[in-house]
């Protein structure tokens, strides 16, 4: 098949008026680096977007090319780096030039609550990001289901693994695990800044006090003895 490639740096595509970002490494080779959108026309684009779609942050549940009506509700997506590196492994020097584009975006997108960080490059992007903003932060490691609650100002980050083809074809990504992790999002962004309910199961490293027996917010398991004041740290399972 002959494709006409975009072969172009990527702006962000979806709701500018977004409560969740979700930040990727770059565009992928054959996929928003030929269409021309950020996360389109490949297996991770569209193995994402299902997740999206079913908490209806997308109104279809695929995503093939600019012109294919796929709208973002709510959500915007963008990456750390816009043109696709070599072996999808951007050297610094190639984060650090890409870097305003992605600091612009996320000064102009008000008023966000999440940050979906896919993968370690994009969560040390956005770390970076609240670094130059002033905010030194310590202890935050990536980890796939891993919640943090930043400094007053910064929105909730939240980690994932990307949904690249060496991850979701391995297994360590599955559609539950990215679909867990979208329907915590979810919870998060409709919450209350003080009605979430986490479990001493799967939650840790919390301030936090006694409340009535119910569903956790993070895990949806009934197992939940606390109401959290301040999420230090939080890991969905």
């Amino acid at each position: 098949m002959s494709w006409k490639y975009w072969g172009a740096p990527l702006p962000g595509f979806g709701d500018t008026h977004a409560q969740l970002v979700i930040i990727g490494l770059a565009p992928a080779a054959h996929g928003g680096n030929r269409t021309g959108r950020m996360f389109t026309g490949d297996g991770s684009a569209n193995f994402l977007m299902h997740s999206l779609h079913s908490e209806g942050f997308a109104n279809q549940p695929t995503s093939e090319r600019r012109d294919d009506g796929l709208r973002l509700k709510n959500a915007f997506m963008t990456a750390v780096v816009r043109c696709p590196p070599p072996h999808n492994k951007p050297s610094a020097s190639e984060v650090a030039n890409c870097s305003s584009y992605l600091n612009r975006e996320l000064e102009l997108l008000r008023p966000v609550r999440v940050v979906l960080t896919l993968g370690h490059v994009a969560f040390k992007g956005y770390l970076a990001h609240v670094k130059m903003r002033g905010i030194q932060l310590h202890g935050l490691v990536f980890r796939h289901g891993a919640v943090y609650k930043l400094p007053p100002g910064f929105p909730v980050l939240v980690a994932s693994y990307h949904p690249s083809r060496q991850n979701t074809q391995t297994g360590r990504l599955t559609s539950k695990m990215m679909n867990r992790t979208i329907q915590a999002v979810k919870k998060i962004v409709t919450a209350s800044a003080w009605t979430w309910l986490v479990c001493s199961k799967t939650c840790t490293a919390l301030q936090r006090h006694f409340a009535s027996r119910t569903r956790c917010t993070a895990c949806n398991s009934q197992e939940v003895f606390y109401r959290l004041r301040m999420v230090s740290q939080t890991i969905l399972v």
